[in-house]
């Protein structure tokens, strides 16, 4: 297979509370490398910040010109569900990743997401913080979850992923225009999984690839804001968008 050519990256990056990262977040995000000739577009959604998120955002494209920005406010905290989907929504770029607001997902490591898809053997591609890589050692019983939920979505997918919980999806446009985002907070990891799983382009499943990526966990202490009731809520959606949606 050839290599496809793509103008533009489109990278979606939900912001909830992250005035202590957000801005050194964004200026790693545009240093990494991209294939000759690609641009990058920067969306980034506040999600009701009650911190200076929101204010921090409003100086990005002064402090880095050249960049393409779209800056959306959103007043009320509604979810990251919520947020990738209103950043799907002015996605114009042909490549589409989800960026967290802070240092736990490396922006290094986008030139291994995308390569799949440059190379044309992939529609979509997961990072895996499982399979390799560096990362901090944190929570056991967060562990014993995630691996319980992914079991349990790979059951019901009939996929082999090792991390369906994982931030970092990249899409090609055609496929992140078809998902009809409806869980508001962290259920949106196993809402996109499922509807992946089912999805078709050209009369054909998903090319679906996953690379190592590497993790660095923060503590509650630093600003961690995934809890045992998105884990729940997290059931209640792999069984949801499987059977009932």
């Amino acid at each position: 297979m050839g290599k496809r050519k793509f103008q533009t990256l489109s990278i979606v990056m939900p912001v909830y509370n992250e005035d202590k990262y957000l801005e050194d977040v964004v200026a790693r995000v545009i240093t990494q490398p991209l294939p000759a000739g690609m641009e990058r577009e920067l969306i980034l959604v506040n999600d009701g910040s009650s911190d200076l998120s929101w204010r921090i955002m409003q100086k990005l494209p002064d402090k880095f010109p050249g960049i393409k920005f779209q800056l959306v406010n959103k007043p009320e905290n509604e979810g990251k569900g919520a947020a990738v989907r209103d950043g799907f929504a002015r996605v114009r770029g042909e490549i589409v990743i989800i960026q967290d607001a802070d240092f736990e997902y490396d922006p290094a490591d986008y030139p291994k997401l995308l390569q799949p898809i440059l190379d044309d053997k992939a529609d979509v591609v997961f990072g895996s913080r499982f399979i390799g890589e560096p990362h901090r050692v944190m929570y056991f019983w967060h562990q014993v979850a995630n691996n319980a939920l992914n079991l349990f979505s790979n059951m019901l997918t009939n996929l082999n992923l090792t991390d369906m919980e994982v931030c970092y999806k990249v899409f090609v446009r055609e496929v992140s225009d078809k998902i009809k985002i409806k869980s508001p907070r962290f259920g949106v990891e196993p809402e996109i999984t499922a509807k992946i799983a089912r999805m078709r382009l050209s009369g054909r499943r998903l090319r679906i690839y996953e690379t190592g990526i590497s993790y660095s966990g923060r503590t509650y202490e630093e600003g961690k804001k995934i809890g045992w009731k998105d884990a729940v809520s997290a059931i209640i959606q792999i069984i949801r968008f499987r059977f009932m949606d």
